[in-house]
């Protein structure tokens, strides 16, 4: 048979297990107990209590026999260790750009160019921001305004970069504002918030003729970088013969700085960087890193850590792992959404996010459905997900204390890189498949406490209908 019609083999995993790590089996009656003592919010469970954990995929990735012997290498000196100049050296040949701050995560980089650049009354657009960007744009007195394609909005809508900016709604948000008030323009790949969803390579260039006509600064959230540039070379025109480096060079030479947390896309877990073409503005972030992190050579990390980033930086760009990593998110969507279970369609790159107002269209979105859904997953098999809707994007109406609610419920099961296996999300299926067979008996869910920024975190809840004691285990 021609190979151009040959089936295709399974896609394995391009790697072998080395060390392994328990997992504590637990009863639905124990999981209950959990959740009550914790307020119903699953960021407060010890992690020994979770069974599957798609809480993240932020740091939580599985490091590689290379990251480890480089831990090994690590140079701890404080001011100019080797291990800084490996990672400096790993993030230019690899993004294009010239000034390099180490920071121990993403948020850090945020809170560092943010304070920056922004002041009371700027406008910071973004196709979708995440809840830190958000938060440590607002904490200036700015306001981020997502602007979302239409397709983005619409989870069942099939659509190859729901991730994109709305260029024309970009064009007029300039107009209306004011070059003068947009200290920047963000970009995030792959749109988090959005479900997971790539960026096009056209939209990428589009944006940045935007910002080049009104001599706006355009910043990338990298966090995902390689899984957005996998996207491209499998969905957009002209580059499926393009190596993935050279995809990812492209990206960012449109790019006048970016923002990274590396617990993502660098296979690490901790680290992060801010990097910026503008050197007076890299003076600028350095004098902030030297008063909240550390000296610019090691930016609130351990020289191992750098050492790990930089081989994780590499390996990531290996295109049978991204290969693999695309084909095993998939493969959780699929299953799901063949027993009619509402998801983000297409599956993204790192986590499938279920429709969860569609899971439960009896409940309003001010009866968080998306919490109810995270806590019947974890009551039903231990696992472990995330709210993406009201709890965590809606807020209270500073006048008259209503609560608003977000432009979608989504709840997020974002898998670890390199940790779990095929048997392990068959397990995933399995559970959804319960609650989903059960939903019409779900109820809702209401705050009893609540933070002023960043509430999901620390929020406590109570669910306004009994747990059933029966169900799989």
């Amino acid at each position: 048979m021609p190979p151009s019609v040959a089936k295709r083999r399974t896609i394995i995993e391009p790697f072998k297990i080395k060390v392994v790590e328990p997992i504590r089996m637990t009863t639905r009656e124990e999981r209950i107990g959990y959740l009550e003592r914790c307020g119903y919010n699953v960021f407060s469970l010890p992690a020994d209590e979770v069974l599957i954990d798609f809480l993240t995929d932020s740091g939580t990735s599985a490091m590689s026999a290379e990251q480890w012997a480089a831990v090994m290498r690590g140079d701890e000196s404080y001011a100019g260790s080797r291990s800084y100049y490996r990672f400096r050296d790993t993030v230019k040949s690899i993004f294009g750009l010239r000034h390099i701050i180490p920071t121990h995560q993403g948020r850090a980089a945020e809170r560092i160019l943010f304070s920056t650049v922004c002041r009371t009354g700027d406008v910071v657009p973004n196709n979708t921001h995440f809840d830190t960007t958000r938060a440590n744009i607002e904490a200036t007195g700015a306001r981020a305004v997502d602007l979302p394609i239409p397709e983005g909005l619409v989870p069942s809508h099939r659509h190859p970069f729901k991730g994109n900016m709305d260029v024309e709604r970009l064009g007029a948000l300039i107009e209306e504002e004011g070059a003068d008030r947009i200290p920047l323009v963000m970009l995030t790949v792959t749109n988090n918030t959005g479900g997971g969803q790539p960026v096009s390579m056209e939209n990428i260039r589009a944006v940045a003729e935007v910002c080049r006509a009104h001599e706006i600064p355009l910043y990338i959230d990298a966090c995902r970088f390689a899984e957005n540039a996998y996207f491209i070379k499998l969905r957009e025109d002209g580059y499926d013969d393009v190596p993935v480096r050279e995809i990812v060079r492209e990206m960012f030479s449109h790019a006048d700085g970016c923002t990274m947390s590396a617990k993502k896309d660098g296979l690490s877990n901790i680290g992060g960087f801010l990097a910026t073409n503008d050197e007076a503005l890299a003076e600028r972030e350095r004098d902030l890193l030297i008063l909240t992190e550390g000296f610019p050579t090691y930016g609130g990390l351990a020289g191992r850590d750098l050492e790990a980033t930089a081989v994780g930086l590499e390996e990531v760009l290996e295109e049978d792992y991204l290969e693999y990593r695309l084909a095993s998110v998939r493969y959780l969507g699929e299953h799901i959404s063949s027993y009619g279970v509402p998801i983000m369609q297409p599956p993204g790159g790192h986590a499938i996010y279920i429709d969860a107002q569609a899971f439960l269209p009896h409940l309003t979105p001010l009866d968080l459905p998306g919490q109810a859904l995270v806590a019947e997953l974890f009551v039903e098999g231990g696992v472990r997900s995330v709210e993406i809707g009201t709890v965590m994007f809606g807020h209270r109406d500073p006048d008259s204390g209503e609560e608003i609610a977000a432009s979608m419920e989504l709840v997020r099961l974002a898998i670890p890189r390199r940790v779990y296996t095929q048997s392990h999300v068959d397990y995933v299926v399995e559970v959804i498949r319960a609650v989903w067979e059960r939903r019409a008996s779900i109820g809702g869910f209401r705050f009893t406490f609540q933070a002023p920024a960043l509430r999901h975190f620390t929020a406590r809840f109570e669910p306004l209908y009994p747990f059933s004691q029966e169900g799989g285990e």
